[in-house]
């Protein structure tokens, strides 16, 4: 079997009870941006974890049938931006069927690095090009080398939780 796929067993798993239990699966809110050839496009998601710090990885999950899919697996670069509280709206924006060039006009982007738009007021971005991909099932796992971060001392973190928005405070500096 090829490192590259991966191939389903069979399950006693529904698809509704998966998607059930996986809203109760708390995670950061992301936007994940990329621009270059394949053209600027983002998406949001919650499917993005850390793998490792040497290098410094993440993964980052996609359906391989979205619009935006073309984009990122021609570009080879993107960026996650981690949203604040108070970036529910932009979350919307980005994870609904609204034009593209509507999407970015909402906020403020730079870049660093890869090209790849980074939001002014993300709580973090991470600035990466993906240096490997895995297909499973309906979606492509893209393995991200981080190429420059940006941390910010401001606001509070924002996570979607048992199907919608919730604030985590920023602890105290001690």
């Amino acid at each position: 079997m090829s490192s590259s796929a991966f191939v389903p067993a069979l399950s006693g798993v529904e698809k509704q009870d998966f998607r059930n239990a996986m809203s109760r699966l708390g995670a950061a809110v992301n936007i994940v941006t990329t621009d270059g050839p394949g053209g600027r496009a983002g998406f949001t998601a919650s499917a993005v974890c850390s793998v490792t710090d040497a290098p410094p990885t993440l993964l980052v999950c996609v359906n391989r049938s979205a619009s935006v899919w073309p984009a990122f697996s021609q570009n080879q670069v993107l960026c996650v931006n981690t949203l604040a509280a108070g970036h529910e709206a932009l979350s919307n924006l980005f994870g609904g069927k609204t034009p593209m060039e509507t999407r970015f006009l909402a906020a403020g982007w730079h870049t660093l690095a890869t090209g790849a738009p980074i939001l002014d007021d993300a709580v973090a971005s991470f600035d990466c090009r993906i240096s490997r991909t895995v297909s499973v099932g309906t979606h492509d796992i893209l393995f991200c080398e981080a190429q420059a971060l940006v941390c910010s001392a401001q606001g509070s973190g924002l996570i979607w939780f048992d199907r919608g928005y919730h604030h985590l405070l920023r602890q105290a500096a001690s």
